[in-house]
C-alpha cells in the first residue's frame, strides 16, 4: 500500500478521500489556490501544496504545477477526485512519466470514454444498446441539423468530451435549432476547450440510472448495483438513490451485466459508473461512462457496506478486488441530496458569499454529511458551488426518506441563499414519496415543490400565525425573567387591547405572496418545526418547507425602488459573449449578453423590444452581481 499520496482536488471530495486514507494509514497531501488557503481539505490532510490563484486554470487544472507538488512532497500516487483532472488523459499520461500511480483507470480507458461519439462505436461492438443519433465526425452545423431533423424532436445536443450536464441542450424544434448549438458549443468550449457536439433523440419520460462498477489488474470486474439519479435540474443530479425504485432483480442483473461488458471492453480498472437511460418498458440505453468515482458514490456505499475509496487505494496498489460478484449484498435504502448555494426560486442561480452560519443534522449510522465547508467559509464564484451531501440510510426506502425529510428540517445554513427548503419540498411531494420519478420531475412537479398552490398557502398561514404568536411569548418571556419586575402586565404577550379583538391580523410574506391572518396562541402542530433564521423563519411541515417573515407595518414611506434603462449581472461571474450590437433594434426576449458563473452560463434577454444603447463591459471582464451591465431603451421609450 502507499505511504503517501497527493488529493489533486478540493472541497467535499478531497476531506472524503483523506478520511479514508488516514484510516488507512495513508498519509496525504492537499493542494489549494488563494481561495482555499484556510479550506477544511488544507487543515485536514498531513500537508499542503499552493498551486496558484483561485481561477481553477491556473492552478487545480494546471497539470505541471500538480505533478510537481507530489514530486516536491515524495507522494507516489495521484488521486484525482472528480472534476478537475480526473478525466484527462495527459494528467495520467504526465503521472506515469513521473513514475506516479494514478489513483484511476488506464490512460487507454480515459481516452475511449473520453470521447462519446468513439465510446458510442466500442459500446455498439461489446453489445451494449445504445440510444439512436449522430455520433459522426462532420459538425458542420448543417449537417448536425440535417441528423436532427432525421431523427425528429425532441433531441438532445451533447459536447463529445462533456459530463455534468455542461455542453448540453434540449432542442424541441427545428427553429431553435442553430441558437441552441451555439448555445452548447460555446459552454463546451469553456468547460472543455473542445466543441465538438453529439445529436441523440431525447427520450420522453426516461430514467437516468447508473451502474457503479470496479475492475482491478488481474481481470476481476463486479458490479455494486444500481443508483437512480433520475431527479435533476439543468441536466445536473439533485437527489440520488440506491437502490432504484421498482428495479427488479432480472432486470438488474441485465444491466449489470451490460455495464461489466462495457468495462471489459476497454480494459478498465478501478472505479467507474456506467450511466444508462431506462424507459417504462424497461429497455436500458448506454449514455456514457464516467471513468472516476461519482458524486453520488455514498449511497452505494450506504447499501453495500463497502469504502470505494479504500477499493480504489488497493486496485491501484496492484491488490484484487475485496470481494467477488456473490460476496455483494444490498442492505437497505439510501438518498444523497446534494446541499448548493443556489437559489432555487431564480431558475436555480448559483449564489456565493460567506457562510455566516451554519447548523447541521446529528451524524449517526444513519446520517452521513460530506462536506468541505464549515461555519465561516466564502462559497466562491470560481468553483462548484456545492456546500455539502447529506446521505441518510435505513432498512426501506420509506424510513430511509423520512430519515431525509428529518435531516433537511434540521439543516440551517445563513448568510447565503440555499437549496435545503427545495430539497425538503422535492423529498414531502407525493410522487417522490410514491417513486414516481424520470429526468423530467421537477418540471412536472413544479407547483407542488415550489408550493405555488393556494390551498398550501391556506395550510401554512395560520401555523405562521401561530409561530409568530410563540415567537412574540418566547421573546416577552425573556424580557420579563430580565426585568426587575417580572410579573408586570407589561410583560404579558397575550394580545390583550381595550375594546379591540385579542387575535390582531397580520401580514406575512410566505414564498411570494402576501396574506393576512390572525395570531393567534393555539399550539403548533407537532409537526411543525419553526426555524428561525435571519430574514423571518421557515417552517418545516408534513406538505413542506415555507419561508415565512412578519411584513412591517406600511407606515406611509415611499419605498419605490424602480429602476429602469438597465440590466443587471444576476451574481458574480464573467462576460462570455456580447449578441447584439449597440443601436441595433432586438426583440423581447432576445439573449443580449451572456454571463459565466461557477461553470454555467447565463443569459441577460432584452425585457422587451427596444436597443441596447451601451454595453459597460466586454467579454472577458468580471462583474459583481447586481452591477449594471448595459444601457437598454425599450421601443416605446424610443418612440417619445
Amino acid at each position: 500500500m502507499f505511504k503517501k499520496i497527493l488529493i489533486a482536488n478540493r472541497g467535499e471530495i478531497a476531506c472524503r478521500i483523506i478520511r479514508t486514507a488516514k484510516a488507512m494509514g495513508v498519509q496525504t497531501v492537499a493542494v489549494y489556490s488563494d481561495a482555499d488557503r484556510n479550506a477544511l481539505h488544507v487543515q485536514m490532510a498531513d500537508e499542503a501544496v499552493y498551486l496558484g490563484p483561485a481561477p481553477s486554470k491556473e492552478s487545480y487544472l494546471v497539470i505541471d504545477k500538480v505533478i510537481q507538488a507530489a514530486l516536491s512532497s515524495g507522494a507516489e500516487a495521484i488521486h484525482p477526485g472528480y472534476g478537475f483532472l480526473s478525466e484527462n488523459s495527459i494528467f495520467c499520461q504526465q503521472c506515469a512519466a513521473h513514475g506516479l500511480v494514478f489513483i484511476g483507470p488506464p490512460v487507454e480507458a480515459i481516452l475511449a470514454m473520453g470521447s462519446k461519439s468513439a465510446a458510442k462505436t466500442i459500446m455498439e461492438e461489446a453489445g451494449v444498446p445504445l440510444v439512436p443519433g449522430y455520433h459522426g465526425n462532420d459538425q458542420n452545423p448543417a449537417v448536425l441539423k440535417q441528423a436532427a431533423d432525421k431523427m425528429g424532436y425532441p433531441v438532445l445536443l451533447k459536447a463529445a468530451a462533456g459530463g455534468g450536464g455542461k455542453g448540453m441542450r434540449a432542442v424541441f424544434g427545428a427553429h431553435e435549432f442553430d441558437e441552441a448549438l451555439a448555445a452548447a458549443k460555446r459552454e463546451a468550449m469553456n468547460a472543455f476547450n473542445d466543441d465538438i457536439m453529439l445529436v441523440e433523440k431525447y427520450l420522453l419520460g426516461p430514467r437516468h440510472v447508473e451502474i457503479q462498477v470496479f475492475c482491478d489488474q488481474h481481470q476481476n470486474a463486479v458490479y455494486l448495483f444500481e443508483r437512480d439519479c433520475s431527479v435533476q435540474r439543468r441536466h445536473q443530479k439533485v437527489i440520488e438513490e440506491a437502490p432504484a425504485p421498482g428495479m427488479t432483480s432480472d432486470l438488474r442483473e441485465k444491466m449489470g451485466a451490460a455495464a461489466v461488458r462495457a468495462a471489459r471492453a476497454i480494459n478498465y480498472e478501478g472505479a467507474g459508473t456506467v450511466e444508462f437511460l431506462l424507459d417504462s418498458t424497461g429497455q436500458f440505453f448506454f449514455m456514457e461512462m464516467n471513468t472516476r468515482l461519482q458524486v453520488e458514490h455514498p449511497v452505494t456505499e450506504m447499501i453495500s457496506g463497502q469504502d470505494l475509496v479504500e477499493w480504489q487505494l488497493r486496485v491501484a496498489a496492484g491488490e484484487p478486488l475485496p470481494c467477488a460478484q456473490e460476496q455483494l449484498q444490498i442492505n437497505g435504502h439510501a438518498f444523497e441530496a446534494r446541499i448548493y448555494a443556489e437559489d432555487p426560486d431564480n431558475d436555480f442561480l448559483p449564489a456565493s458569499g460567506q457562510v455566516t452560519g451554519l447548523r447541521t443534522p446529528q451524524q449517526n449510522r444513519h446520517v452521513r454529511i460530506d462536506s468541505g465547508v464549515v461555519e465561516g467559509d466564502e462559497v466562491s464564484i470560481y468553483y462548484d458551488p456545492m456546500i455539502a451531501k447529506l446521505i441518510v440510510w435505513d432498512s426501506d426506502r420509506d424510513r430511509a426518506l423520512a430519515r431525509l425529510r428529518e435531516a433537511l428540517s434540521d439543516y440551517q445554513i445563513e448568510g447565503l441563499t440555499s437549496n435545503v427548503r427545495f430539497l425538503y419540498n422535492l423529498a414531502s411531494s407525493d410522487a417522490f414519496c410514491q417513486g414516481n420519478i424520470d429526468t423530467g420531475f421537477i418540471e412536472q412537479h413544479e407547483a407542488e415543490i415550489f408550493r405555488q398552490r393556494a390551498d398550501d398557502i391556506s395550510y401554512a398561514a395560520p401555523l405562521a400565525g401561530q409561530a409568530i404568536s410563540a415567537a412574540r411569548q418566547q421573546r416577552a418571556a425573556a424580557k420579563a425573567q430580565r426585568s426587575n419586575d417580572p410579573n408586570s402586565p407589561w410583560h404579558l404577550a397575550n394580545n390583550w387591547r381595550l375594546n379591540q379583538l385579542a387575535t390582531p391580523p397580520v401580514t406575512i410574506t410566505i414564498g411570494q405572496q402576501q396574506v393576512e391572518v390572525e395570531v393567534t396562541s393555539a399550539v403548533l402542530d407537532s409537526c411543525v418545526k419553526v426555524v428561525t433564521q435571519a430574514q423571518g423563519f421557515t417552517l418545516f411541515t408534513p406538505r413542506g418547507a415555507f419561508q415565512c417573515s412578519e411584513v412591517a407595518p406600511d407606515l406611509g414611506l415611499d419605498q419605490d425602488n424602480h429602476h429602469s434603462g438597465s440590466l443587471s449581472a444576476p451574481m458574480n461571474g464573467t462576460v462570455v459573449a456580447l449578441l447584439t450590437e449597440t443601436g441595433k433594434t432586438v426583440s423581447k426576449g432576445q439573449t443580449l449578453m451572456v454571463i459565466e458563473a461557477m461553470k454555467m452560463e447565463h443569459a441577460i434577454v432584452a425585457p422587451s423590444a427596444g436597443t441596447v444603447s451601451e454595453f459597460f463591459y466586454q467579454p472577458g471582464d468580471l462583474v459583481d452581481g447586481g452591477t449594471e451591465l448595459l444601457a437598454f431603451a425599450a421601443s416605446e421609450e424610443i418612440l417619445q
